[in-house]
């Protein structure tokens, strides 16, 4: 798909998303407006999957390792075919399998279970070197969020990627410059994030996370070394009351909010 048709199925997840997490009535709304872009340019045109196979072993591997925005990576995966798009209105429900974090065990398409931050990232290593072991030709990605790069344990993951030569793998930082409570540079401001992973001996580019146009050419990117890309993303993307608003990282819209916010993304349609 060209970057044209992928705005336009982002668009139209952004208002399921919207409408599914108003329904539950809880979701991390603004992390997922801001990363859905990205979900869309992996689902609907870099990853190698099957979605009646989902456990292929040639399959790319992917890992939300910001898996409170969950609500996001269903709506993208059953728009792909991995289940039902019925099943999307079951989100929190009793007995849904479509949980607040994404589950292995339970959703197809899901590679495996993430929420505590800082474990995604290790854990896509692991794959990643798994498959220089084995001759595997399945690439893995992984989507952290920017208040997660605080963990140590990611940068633990960086320094083994560089040093196992990990040209397999790419990392994907949702740098919407929020996390819970409060914005990143009033925490541990970790920014600029750029030279960092570069100091650590991988490829970076750094891009409009919420432009096709550059996130395409970023997701095909291959080097010699494991690739960053520092996505620069609005919280709340798409919906002028939550954008970059750190109220909106979990958060469900009033009626009133939601009337605005589905007329917002309706009209983008």
């Amino acid at each position: 798909m060209q970057p044209k048709e992928l705005e336009l199925i982002a668009r139209q997840v952004r208002l399921r998303d919207l409408q599914a997490v108003y329904e539950a009535g809880a979701g991390h709304i603004g992390g997922e407006m801001s990363v859905i872009d990205l979900l869309t340019a992996l689902y609907f045109r870099t990853l190698r999957v099957w979605p009646d196979q989902p456990k292929h072993p040639d399959r790319d591997r992917f890992v939300l390792s910001k898996g409170h925005t969950a609500c996001a990576l269903y709506v993208v995966l059953a728009k792909r075919g991995f289940f039902p798009e019925e099943e999307v209105a079951t989100f929190l429900k009793p007995h849904s399998r479509l949980n607040g974090h994404p589950n292995c065990n339970k959703v197809p398409g899901v590679e495996t279970n993430t929420g505590p931050l800082g474990h995604g990232l290790p854990v896509a290593v692991g794959m990643a070197k798994a498959a220089k072991l084995s001759g595997a030709s399945y690439h893995t990605y992984v989507i952290t969020g920017d208040g997660e790069m605080q963990e140590g344990s990611n940068w633990e993951a960086i320094m083994a990627a560089a040093q196992f030569g990990l040209d397999n793998l790419t990392l994907i930082i949702d740098h919407n410059r929020f996390q819970q409570g409060a914005a990143l540079s009033d925490t541990n401001n970790i920014a600029p994030l750029r030279p960092k992973l570069e100091a650590f001996g991988w490829d970076v580019s750094e891009i409009n996370g919420n432009a096709m146009a550059e996130v395409v050419p970023a997701l095909e990117h291959r080097g010699s070394k494991p690739h960053c890309i520092v996505a620069h993303t609005n919280k709340g993307h798409g919906i002028s009351f939550m954008q970059d608003t750190v109220d909106w990282h979990h958060k469900v819209p009033n009626k009133q909010q939601y009337e605005i916010a589905v007329k917002e993304l309706s009209e983008a349609l």
